[in-house]
């Protein structure tokens, strides 16, 4: 049977958006959705301050440190800026959104695990742990937090590095691309410990099962971040992704991971 590759990826986080809009499944939705657009507001007002103020000072910079002989450059400077500027924007808004992203999960960890666990119900039509919502929330905590922590541990060994190739010449070239291509997998981490998690797979163990179709993958990781940078569309990415993660789980991962114990 042929793997589901990047294309096929890509459409469960589609999928997602669908089924946070499932009738029995929106109550599960409100509290990510709101810890969602709380923070993205934030993360998107500090960008346009930031953006703004940049702008500000290279004009500044500009006409403060150009004599009159060398107006060229400054009017090369003032043409270049439009080349530069919105490439660095975009470098920013990866590093920042994906960072707000970051905190979002770390702070509705429990009742993504929640909502993860209602979407599978609701998919296979089983039932759901049993538990009442906040007895579920509740006895979840610890976990949820204790796996967060782990990717952060996981992100900040592999992001260091990576952040320190913006500051080489030649080389930060490619950084961007390099920082979206590990924050998609970050993001697919992120989101498929949510329903893996819930039957007890360990972090390694969820790692291992990932790298075995990175393609597929990174096709629903790439998608998330891409939306995480769109305004408004920001504001759904989380609960979207929880639920697309999780179909993903039920049509695929489940059934195609070796030399791993699932609790069921």
């Amino acid at each position: 049977m042929k793997k589901p590759g990047f294309l096929a990826g890509a459409q469960y986080f589609l999928r997602g958006i669908s089924l946070i809009n499932t009738p029995g499944l929106r109550r599960f939705v409100i509290i990510p959705l709101s810890i969602n657009i709380i923070l993205f507001s934030l993360a998107i007002w500090f960008g346009i301050y930031w953006v703004d103020a940049q702008i500000d000072e290279l004009e500044q910079f500009i006409s403060e440190n150009t004599p009159a002989s060398l107006q060229w450059l400054a009017d090369l400077a003032e043409w270049l800026k439009w080349i530069l500027i919105p490439l660095a924007i975009l470098v920013m808004l990866a590093i920042m959104f994906y960072t707000f992203a970051l905190l979002a999960n770390l702070i509705a960890a429990p009742f993504n695990s929640l909502l993860a666990d209602q979407i599978e119900a609701h998919l296979t039509g089983s039932q759901h742990s049993g538990n009442s919502s906040a007895l579920y929330i509740v006895k979840d905590i610890g976990p949820s937090l204790l796996s967060e922590l782990r990717k952060l541990l996981y992100f900040l060994i592999r992001a260091i590095p990576l952040l320190m190739l913006f500051i080489i010449p030649a080389l930060n070239i490619v950084a961007g691309l390099l920082w979206f291509i590990f924050s998609a997998w970050m993001l697919v981490i992120e989101y498929n410990d949510y329903p893996m998690g819930n039957h007890s797979i360990r972090f390694p163990d969820q790692r291992q099962a990932l790298k075995s179709n990175r393609f597929f993958a990174l096709g629903f990781g790439a998608t998330t971040m891409a939306a995480t940078m769109i305004p408004i569309i920001n504001f759904i990415t989380m609960p979207a992704a929880v639920a697309g993660s999780t179909a993903m789980w039920v049509d695929y991962w489940k059934d195609n991971i070796s030399g791993i114990s699932i609790d069921d």
